[in-house]
């Protein structure tokens, strides 16, 4: 298993388990992120923040500390 900050560009990922607690775990949760979820890896940024995702449909921009809490599966 690895977290989404280490998913290629134009990979797609299957979440796992959501680490943190608190405001940082409902942020994640606000976009639609939970267990059993398909992430698309659309755009990173050059310096690695942030990561641009598909997840639902949505075009969404994730931190790369937010990122690094979701534990996923590549595809």
């Amino acid at each position: 298993m690895q977290t989404l900050k280490e998913v290629t560009c134009g990979s797609t990922a299957i979440v796992q388990k959501l680490n943190g607690e608190g405001a940082l775990k409902r942020r994640i949760m606000d976009m639609g992120i939970t267990k059993g979820t398909s992430i698309f890896v659309r755009k990173v940024a050059p310096l690695g923040d942030p990561i641009e995702i598909t997840v639902r449909g949505y075009e969404l921009s994730i931190r790369k500390s937010e990122a690094e809490n979701i534990i996923v599966t590549q595809v």
